[in-house]
């Protein structure tokens, strides 16, 4: 090691002290399971909402450059077109990740001069997006509408209100129909970010607005094509004249290659399935695990398909999981800085891959865990 970089070992000693090191497994997904060193575990950790399972043969060339060079394959035209009316929107570009989209939509759409009013628990593609903008940011407690109502007192040429539709970490709703309420009073600009409501919440799964009916009073949707979908890759849909700004704009759209089209094409066939079956399927099985658990002791408000079992010491949630995952369960612990200090928990997600009996078991398994470390 060279002593110039021994800094690094310093940083590395004090997360491993805290209890928040990190370490990456190298896994095989199959259905409702994951094989880790051939141990297979019935995996409570995945974003797949809905389960769609398609038989295609995933293959093709890659167009290895930008969309704005030679990447542009025309399948990305079919599938923002579908995604536009998805949204009830105009016009709507893919990114390669909902990272990227978030930081391509924000900083190109705000500048400088401008307020941004964002939730406190909004996902770190947010919050990174909103320093590159240089703008004023200003940070409202979660969910609290009066704090959001004062902070857009403050007087910028622009305003935008930032947050998410599902929060990722704690699976509540974003108060939409006051939070939005509360930006038309103000001229605000409402930017959602809906990674985790898209293709699981409201008419036809349209996502968290249409759910609360205010669907018409967001101005610019983000989502993500590889949760509620299971495929891959992120969107922004909202009004065309954005659309063109950030294609001449975004800097995570120009300066990048374009996603393979057969993920594009894969999108498509999962778009075009029958995602109501599956989403039905997903909430039949939220219901059925969330009163399990309730039934156990376990305490939540949460009734998404993202269920947050707040543990407390980082350590503690590591000895949690690892014990979940010698009975054959996999659902990770989640530490700082993803949640708060002492906020550790482990996240359950839901998925329509789950079977009856599936849940059965799992919950006999948290049902031992919660008298083990006494958490209910």
């Amino acid at each position: 090691m060279k002593p110039k970089l021994a800094f690094v070992n310093n940083q590395l000693d004090k997360i491993k002290k805290e209890d928040l090191y990190r370490e990456m497994r190298y896994v095989h997904v199959n259905g409702p399971y994951i094989i880790i060193r051939n141990k297979s575990l019935l995996n409570l950790c995945s974003n797949d909402y809905l389960g769609i399972h398609i038989s295609n043969n995933l293959s093709g060339q890659m167009q290895s450059s930008s969309r704005l060079v030679s990447g542009n394959d025309v399948s990305f035209q079919i599938l923002e077109k579908k995604l536009a009316k998805h949204k009830s929107q105009e016009g709507s570009l893919i990114f390669p990740t909902g990272y990227m989209a978030n930081i391509g939509a924000i900083s190109t759409l705000i500048e400088k001069n401008d307020l941004i009013i964002s939730d406190e628990l909004n996902h770190a593609s947010i919050i990174e997006a909103c320093k590159i903008t240089g703008a004023k940011v200003l940070i409202y407690k979660h969910n609290d509408i009066d704090d959001l109502s004062s902070k857009l007192n403050h007087s910028n040429k622009r305003k935008f209100v930032l947050t998410e539709g599902i929060f990722s970490m704690d699976g509540d709703f974003a108060d939409l129909k006051k939070i939005t309420e509360v930006a038309e009073k103000k001229n605000a600009i409402t930017i959602l970010d809906d990674a985790h409501g898209d293709f699981t919440i409201g008419r036809d799964g349209k996502g968290t607005p249409n759910h609360f009916d205010v669907a018409k009073k967001i101005d610019l949707y983000v989502s993500s094509l590889s949760k509620g979908l299971g495929s891959f890759g992120g969107y922004v849909a909202t009004q065309r004249n954005i659309i063109d700004l950030l294609i001449n704009k975004s800097k995570s759209f120009i300066y990048t290659s374009a996603l393979p089209s057969f993920l594009v094409e894969h999108s498509l066939n999962k778009f075009n399935s029958n995602r109501e079956k599956q989403r039905k399927k997903l909430w039949k099985n939220v219901k059925f695990l969330s009163s399990g658990l309730k039934q156990i002791g376990y305490n939540f408000s949460s009734t998404t398909h993202i269920i947050p079992i707040i543990i407390g010491k980082e350590k503690i949630a590591l000895e949690f999981g690892k014990y979940l995952f010698r009975k054959g369960i996999y659902a990770q612990p989640i530490r700082y800085p993803t949640v708060p200090h002492n906020k550790a928990r482990i996240r359950i997600s839901v998925t329509a891959w789950l079977s009856k009996n599936q849940i059965e078991n799992a919950l006999d398994v948290f049902e031992s865990a919660a008298r083990k470390f006494e958490i209910v």
